[in-house]
């Protein structure tokens, strides 16, 4: 987090010293920080910034990529004569523990159109998903898990 805040120092001084305030002259700055930091990396000590920080752009990407691939579905079955929905409450099994992951999931689900968090058991080791397109229970759980669940877990862990 200390480095992510010298990242964040970094650029608001290119975008001072340039005196240019746009999103792209930021995330340039953004980028210039990074690799000033990544040179610096010995001094900093042990840090997981420059192996967390690319892994959170990818899994970002992915996010996007599913984003668009759910909106499609849906378009196609609001406009297709055959309807394809099959609605259901599915039960995943949770290997994420904290608040916070937990949170994350829920919704970065619920951010993607067809599917809608619930609840979360007492527990808090299920979580209960409404879901567009259920055909097989087993296999929207199996999604869940490998994708959203999995990339929680690599980036917070």
């Amino acid at each position: 987090m200390k480095v992510f805040l010298l990242n964040l120092l970094l650029t608001a001084l290119w975008i001072a010293s340039t005196a240019v305030f746009t999103y792209g002259n930021a995330l340039l700055g953004f980028a210039v920080g990074f690799l000033v930091l990544w040179w610096l990396r010995p001094l900093l000590g042990s840090t997981t910034f420059f192996r967390k920080l690319p892994l959170a752009l990818w899994f970002s990407l992915l996010f996007l990529w599913e984003v668009l691939k759910a909106n499609l579905r849906v378009a196609w079955d609001v406009v297709a004569p055959r309807k394809l929905r099959r609605l259901g409450v599915v039960a995943v099994p949770l290997d994420v523990t904290t608040d916070f992951e937990i949170a994350l999931l829920a919704n970065l689900l619920t951010l993607t159109p067809g599917s809608l968090c619930l609840d979360v058991s007492e527990d808090r080791r299920t979580l209960y998903v409404h879901e567009m397109f259920v055909d097989d229970p087993e296999k929207v759980r199996r999604q869940i898990k490998q994708r959203p669940e999995r990339w929680i877990l690599a980036l917070f862990r």
